[in-house]
């Protein structure tokens, strides 16, 4: 039988009706292994004991951000608030409807949202590592060891110290196989399960144009810049050159921070089909999205290296499904013709016969 390749087999499993997940939330996938110290290694391990480095340690957290950009208040305490090519942003409390973060860093690279002093430093190139293939979903949990060994959750030890380890517990929750969004007022965001359909959302804005989003000079076209609990972002040029969109739930659009995504074309609004707020809920804005490998970035083999990367793809007027246009910069029409954009789910493993 000859090989299929990685994605061509995910894509007959759907039209077979294979499931790609298991339906009942499992061990960690992997945990990330954080010490504060300089110069000692952050590490990926697996449950099998194998250890993959993630980079240096080469700045410590002096403080932490409050109050924190809009969506880190729609993460839980102690859990990965964004997850993007060039940043990680952890929420430790909600005060005051805000909240309180801080962050780690690839060493090349700005995020405003970080904050002054309120980040670790790892001396990796954005959208590598940490902040690609083995970057930490929005709601991962994260706890704090303590130079005893003791282990204590995130929110409740606060921001750690020096010589003590943050320790990611990376999950693969069960999700959609493919996310498919009619790009039209009224339009459905559908999530495609092994079980069948299911409506997520419905879109109130449809996204017409690309601008200048910081970070996805640090993306491939077509894939995942950053996910938080009030965005999905979407890079549209290759790596090395800026442009894309993005999608938000409603709440985030009517926030202060967003007043402007209502008067510009860059932004895909999605409203609540079931009534319950989206911002900080899976499949969209929890649990599921991230950067994803680049180039040499392999996982532990290839399913989890050719897997756990998003692809995003479109329909120009209503006809096949395609790669996003190849866009930059600001254009407020560029994607004019984009009547369909299907988000396909990370996964780590072969696709499993029901």
């Amino acid at each position: 039988m000859k090989k299929i390749c990685g994605l061509s087999l995910f894509l007959l499993t759907l039209i077979l009706g294979f499931a790609p997940f298991s339906s009942a939330s499992a061990a960690p996938l992997f945990e990330i292994h954080l010490p504060l110290v300089l110069g000692e290694s952050a590490s990926a391990i697996l449950p099998d004991g194998r250890t993959f480095p993630l980079g240096r340690v080469a700045g410590l957290p002096e403080t932490t951000r409050w109050p924190g950009y809009t969506a880190s208040k729609w993460a839980l305490p102690g859990t990965v608030a964004a997850s993007a090519v060039n940043a990680v942003h952890i929420t430790l409390a909600i005060e005051k409807d805000a909240g309180r973060t801080f962050s780690v860093l690839p060493l090349t690279t700005l995020a405003p949202a970080a904050g002054k002093a309120a980040f670790v430093t790892l001396d990796v190139p954005a959208g590598t590592g940490f902040f690609g293939g083995w970057a930490p979903p929005v709601g991962t949990r994260v706890s704090v060891k303590g130079r005893d060994g003791t282990l204590v959750p995130l929110e409740v030890r606060g921001l750690p110290s020096p010589g003590e380890e943050l320790i990611f517990f990376v999950e693969e929750l069960p999700r959609p196989y493919i996310i498919d969004m009619e790009n039209r007022p009224g339009g459905r965001i559908i999530g495609w399960y092994a079980e069948g359909p299911k409506i997520l959302a419905r879109v109130i804005r449809p996204v017409k144009g690309v601008g200048r989003f910081g970070g996805t000079e640090f993306q491939a076209r077509g894939r995942i810049r950053a996910n938080h609990s009030g965005v999905i972002d979407v890079s549209t040029t290759p790596r090395g050159t800026v442009g894309g969109f993005q999608i938000m739930p409603l709440l985030h659009a009517g926030s202060k921070e967003m007043a402007s995504a209502w008067n510009l074309t860059q932004w895909m609004i999605a409203g609540s089909e079931s009534g319950e707020p989206l911002p900080g809920r899976p499949p969209l804005f929890s649990g599921n999205l991230l950067p994803g490998s680049q180039g040499g970035d392999a996982l532990w083999d290839m399913w989890s290296t050719e897997g756990r990367k998003p692809l995003v793809l479109c329909r120009l007027d209503g006809g096949k499904w395609e790669k996003l246009p190849e866009e930059g910069g600001r254009q407020d029409g560029a994607l004019g013709r984009v009547t369909h954009i299907r988000i396909y789910s990370p996964f780590t493993a072969e696709p499993q016969k029901n």
